[in-house]
């Protein structure tokens, strides 16, 4: 006699021999990421980075290598301080 509570549960329990493999796997990939960055040393200074950060960039070498056109550049349709043209 089969159980009334139970009739439906056939293909749910099927996903489980599916997912519980996977879900292994993606744990034991974590694992084994983990090991191998705390044996390269990845997680020795984690101190550093974070000032470095805080750091001002150098600055832009001089010679007229920004993207600003130079005073004297022609105007054109997209400067607003082109002269007008009558």
């Amino acid at each position: 006699m089969a159980r009334p509570h139970l009739r439906g549960a056939g293909p749910a329990v099927s996903v489980l021999f599916l997912v519980v493999p996977v879900a292994l796997l993606v744990v034991f990939a974590a694992v084994a990421a983990f090991l191998w960055a705390a044996r390269r040393g990845q997680f020795d200074d984690l101190t550093t980075p974070a000032i470095r950060a805080l750091h001002d960039d150098a600055p832009p070498p001089a010679g007229g290598t920004g993207s600003a056109p130079p005073p004297d550049a022609a105007p054109g349709p997209g400067n607003p301080r082109a002269p007008d043209a009558r």
